[in-house]
């Protein structure tokens, strides 16, 4: 390995000195001067914009830097895999020797039971939803009907046609023990996002008043990092959004994208701004064009086709912190196939992958087991 190999491997080992911008563009921090260079993938190879390499045309140590990093990169970037959970053991004695023993009969549908033929206790398992009059399958159908825009009371007569008879204040207080369980599960997941982020508001009303809820998302996954909602457009605090997204994502985007409210270049000085010249420095594009390489256009379309659409339907929203904005965010990010991104969800984009053919029950029983 030669001197610039060494000094390569020095940089990619150090933390928060490489940025992706995308699959063939990258930004490594200078290790003398407060300035990052370019390296940018072409079709002869890989292009750096510092003097080693513009002028010695050589194989400079960024470039080594970079090539290391996507190795190392590769060897970790498995997907997180949540399964469907497994009923394999017995709930008095654990013993794994169980077998199915019939079928339980109620009024909202039919639940397997289960004999140990060890113990000869025979039991059902309900992970998630003990207790619940509904399935688990009805529970989860009306929670899909609701965050994909049906009001609670068309959800409560769209039950009635499967057996179940429930209020639309139900199917609320469903959606908020749910949606706690899954936030609180979700949350602990670092998702794999890209460096290029953008932030905007939605205007909304609760309890009649106009209120703003302000959104952070991934250019790149479209994942939807982080949300708070404010009194005010551009003058409140948005800093801690800005925070939740850093702590979800586990790190700091190389771009910032957002339009010219003061308040979003208070929140990006105040958390994404470099305090040290060999950190990464987070780009903040304030200016923004509806024609030109750095617009918000996505966010527009997010607040558009994601928000604005179910929010006419949510007339019932009450308060600041209400389940509905948390369970959108679960929905967008986790089970809702997203036509721009080839039919899959933003967290399959970042690196975590939902199994089985309901997602709401898998996330709940998993959330459920990690309880225990």
């Amino acid at each position: 390995m030669n001197q610039r190999e060494n000094r390569g491997k020095e940089i990619a080992e150090k933390q928060n000195q490489i940025s992706r911008i995308d699959d063939t563009h990258y930004q490594v921090n200078s290790q003398s001067r407060n300035k990052q260079h370019d390296i940018i993938h072409t079709e002869l190879g890989w292009d750096c914009s510092c003097e080693d390499h513009t002028f010695r045309k050589i194989c400079c140590k960024h470039i080594h830097a970079v090539e290391l990093s996507l190795r190392l990169r590769e060897n970790v970037k498995d997907d997180i895999i949540i399964s469907e959970v497994k009923i394999d053991s017995c709930k008095k004695c654990q013993s794994k020797n169980i077998k199915k023993a019939g079928i339980r009969k109620n009024k909202s549908g039919n639940i397997q039971l289960f004999k140990c033929k060890d113990c000869n206790v025979k039991f059902s398992i309900n992970l998630g939803f003990e207790g619940m009059r509904a399935t688990p399958d009805q529970i989860t159908m009306a929670m899909n009907l609701y965050f994909n825009g049906e009001s609670s009371r068309k959800v409560s007569q769209s039950l009635i046609l499967t057996g179940v008879k429930v209020s639309h204040i139900t199917i609320q207080k469903w959606n908020k023990k749910y949606v706690e369980l899954m936030d609180n599960y979700l949350e602990k997941i670092t998702p794999q996002v890209g460096e290029s982020w953008g932030t905007d508001e939605l205007y909304l009303k609760i309890k009649g008043d106009r209120k703003y809820l302000f959104a952070m998302l991934d250019s790149e996954t479209r994942f939807w990092l982080a949300q708070m909602v404010s009194e005010h457009k551009g003058n409140d605090d948005v800093s801690p959004m800005f925070e939740e997204a850093k702590k979800i994502a586990d790190k700091v985007p190389t771009i910032l994208i957002s339009d010219g409210a003061m308040n979003f270049h208070h929140a990006w000085k105040k958390q994404y701004r470099q305090k040290n010249f060999l950190h990464k420095e987070t780009e903040h594009h304030r200016h923004i064009h509806l024609s030109g390489d750095m617009n918000n256009n996505q966010m527009e379309s997010f607040n558009t086709n994601t928000l604005r659409m179910r929010e006419k339907v949510f007339r019932g929203i009450k308060k600041d912190d209400s389940t509905i904005f948390k369970g959108m965010q679960i929905h967008h990010n986790f089970i809702r196939p997203h036509q721009g991104l080839e039919g899959d969800t933003p967290a399959d984009r970042a690196g975590i992958r939902i199994m089985g053919d309901n997602k709401w029950k898998t996330i709940i029983q998993n959330a459920s087991l990690s309880n225990v």
